[in-house]
């Protein structure tokens, strides 16, 4: 067996020339990460460039190794020493456990640190890494948190209209319950608030910006959104509408529509950093941007494993689900799949698209605190301005979003849910209508409202 058979099988895998007895913080680290991670394998009597020198007496090093183990890891962790023979030396493999009650320190030089792997490297936990750790070592996640919000203080309008309008049946109060977001004692969970009407979590928000060029330079529109996260889903699609165009190739008998950009790699793309972000990081945001050459995703938080996605094949990518009930609830929303494949469709949904070629797929790329896609404009749009963008307040942009999963809305629930005065909402709804996106149907009881712009009816049930 040669030494590149030997870390093939390994998830991860560090290089020790000798045992450091006076400094075993330098491969202990790699211990601790291994074990608040995915696992990994230390390799003592190899070189970092992987020429092997070998051990002289693997019997000591071993029980060198198992003792300092145990006088400066805590809690311990599972490991196994197997010494193995390759082009006639010894070497000696420590292969750690992915734990189960993380964190795992590093205890001595009085210090008492955690450490995390990142690529290659084991580097010690930020502020946030120690929250998903300690989160992991309880067996839990921070979507299934539970918070002091009760149920009778809540409201799911905005959840039941999606489901009934994207799944095509009746909502029923007890899916609350069956999909995590209410406990049976009635408190919401972290993933409750994110999708109720009046979501209160500060760091669930999307800043979008259309650049002028191709770097940040000049913006020529932005908006900042904030609060449930089926409104940022909504409001981040209108803002990639408004703010793109659709170009289009003369045929014989009319035209052909030619995207520059496909709404489902898109949406996936969307879906993808609202889902797995990390919101432990409470200054945290999604980021929107769209420049001339391409629309660039961004989100708090990297890989769940640690593993830096621009390393991997990202259709062979494991499906590790840092918010398991929010990706359960989109999921029954159909806004994605069980299995993780969101990489793959965006990746196969650009492919598709007239225009494309290889330089143009999409890129993925991860660090220790953020994850961004990075999807390329596949067709020129034709030579015409995009009209100039209608400037709203951010309050007149809440109303429109909220107006479109409740189409019978009253201004009096209007000014209830967004905690203003009636007047003031009228107004706004008065603004909205004279700058032609909104539309009143009918009258004060029966009628309902129309977004302006769209041949589609955003009408919805009562039920």
């Amino acid at each position: 067996m040669t030494i590149d058979e030997l870390i093939s099988e390994c998830t991860a895998y560090d290089f020790k020339l000798m045992l450091e007895e006076k400094r075993p913080k330098s491969w202990l680290k790699s211990v601790s990460a291994f074990a608040n991670g995915m696992g990994g394998s230390l390799f003592f009597g190899v070189g970092n460039d992987g020429v092997i020198v070998g051990l002289n007496d693997i019997q000591a090093v071993t029980e060198k190794i198992s003792s300092i183990v145990k006088e400066r890891m805590d809690p311990l962790p599972d490991f196994e020493a197997i010494p193995h023979k390759v082009s006639g030396l010894e070497i000696l493999e420590i292969r750690v456990q992915s734990g189960k009650y993380s964190p795992y320190y590093y205890v001595g030089d009085g210090q008492r640190v955690a450490f995390v792997r990142i690529g290659d490297e084991s580097v010690q936990a930020s502020a946030e890494q120690m929250v998903r750790l300690v989160l992991k070592g309880a067996n839990m996640t921070f979507d299934s948190l539970v918070t002091a919000t009760k149920i009778e203080d809540s409201s799911f309008n905005i959840l039941a209209n999606t489901f009934k309008q994207r799944i095509q049946q009746p909502w029923n109060k007890k899916y609350l319950q069956s999909f995590g977001l209410v406990t049976e004692d009635g408190r919401l969970t972290n993933a409750g608030v994110l999708f109720s009407d009046d979501c209160s979590m500060r760091q669930s928000r999307l800043y979008c910006t259309r650049w002028d060029g191709t770097e940040k330079d000049n913006a020529i529109n932005d908006s900042e959104y904030y609060g449930n996260i089926l409104l940022l889903l909504r409001a981040a699609q209108d803002f990639v509408k408004a703010n793109t165009r659709k170009g289009w190739e003369k045929l014989p008998n009319g035209k052909k529509i030619k995207e520059e950009y496909s709404e489902r790699a898109i949406l996936e793309g969307l879906v993808n950093h609202f889902i797995h972000r990390d919101y432990t990081v409470v200054g945290g945001e999604v980021h929107l941007d769209i420049y001339d050459d391409r629309i660039a995703l961004t989100s708090p938080g990297g890989m769940y494993n640690g593993t830096l996605i621009q390393e991997q094949d990202y259709r062979e990518v494991p499906s590790e689900r840092r918010n398991p009930i929010l990706a359960d609830v989109m999921a029954q929303l159909d806004y994605m799949e069980k299995r993780g494949s969101g990489l793959r469709k965006i990746y196969n949904a650009t492919r598709e698209l007239d225009g494309y070629n290889d330089a143009l797929h999409p890129v993925f790329k991860s660090s220790i605190s953020h994850f961004s896609t990075t999807i390329y404009r596949v067709n020129e749009a034709p030579d015409v301005p995009i009209g100039s963008p209608i400037e709203l307040t951010e309050r007149q942009t809440v109303i429109l979003n909220i107006i479109k999963t409740d189409v019978t809305i009253t201004s009096r629930r209007l000014s209830q849910k967004i905690g203003v005065v009636e007047r003031t909402i009228k107004r706004d709804l008065a603004d909205l209508q004279k700058k032609g996106l909104l539309k009143r149907i009918g009258g004060r009881k029966a009628g309902h409202w129309e977004i302006e712009g769209s041949n589609t009816r955003l009408g919805l049930s009562n039920e």
